[in-house]
């Protein structure tokens, strides 16, 4: 089993890298002013269910072919860019179908979809599996065996603190778009706001390269 102080010292690493605006951050905020806090926290949902998806190859050993080929990295890079920029685009033209009584959406996002849309955010954000490939085996107690266990545990904590991190970001942002939802002339700007941060975010994402954290 790993050793505790192992999970510890890597949980403080991984709420460092948190504290850093990413993809995955940026994304969850725009998300939370574009569809208020229960689409913020659902993206959340589904953007964890990704990250888990890329501690489980990197257990598995995956990771580590991803991160030693340039072009599987970058296609899914690019892929990642390409679907952020999408849903921004998407949250601008869409951002005055509300009604200004509720603040709803007059083309409300069903649950699974919003899932599915955060869970590709989640699986194809660089940032994450850059950490998780280059970070994961640093902490792990070779002597003891069970390494994809180990790598396991420690992709189980990241995923939590990621969860706890966004979800308070979801909340934050969500909480300011109830103020502007009384506006129509507001919430609009504001739906455009959270789309012009998903694509910016999606150009960024382009800059990420395979040999930064």
């Amino acid at each position: 089993m790993i050793p505790v102080g192992n999970v510890l010292t890597f949980a403080l690493a991984a709420l460092g890298l948190m504290i850093i605006p990413g993809p995955s951050m940026l994304f969850v905020i725009g998300r939370s002013l574009a569809l208020g806090r229960i689409g913020g926290l659902v993206s959340v949902a589904g953007n964890a269910a990704g990250a888990l998806v890329i501690a489980a190859a990197v257990a598995l050993g995956v990771g580590v072919i991803v991160e030693q080929s340039v072009v599987l990295f970058t296609a899914i890079k690019i892929v990642g860019a390409l679907y952020l920029v999408f849903l921004g685009v998407q949250a601008i033209r869409h951002r005055n179908d509300v009604h200004t009584e509720s603040g709803r959406s007059r083309r409300p996002l069903g649950t699974g979809r919003m899932l599915a849309e955060g869970f590709v955010v989640g699986v194809s954000n660089p940032k994450t599996i850059v950490f998780l490939v280059a970070v994961l085996p640093q902490f792990v107690d070779y002597p003891r065996g069970g390494i994809p266990l180990q790598l396991a545990i420690l992709g189980a904590v990241f995923v939590a603190i990621a969860l706890v991190s966004d979800s308070v970001w979801a909340l934050v942002a969500g909480a300011a778009r109830e103020w502007f939802v009384r506006s129509p002339h507001r919430i609009g700007r504001l739906g455009a706001v959270g789309g012009v941060i998903m694509i910016v975010l999606g150009a960024a994402v382009l800059f990420v390269g395979s040999d930064s954290a």
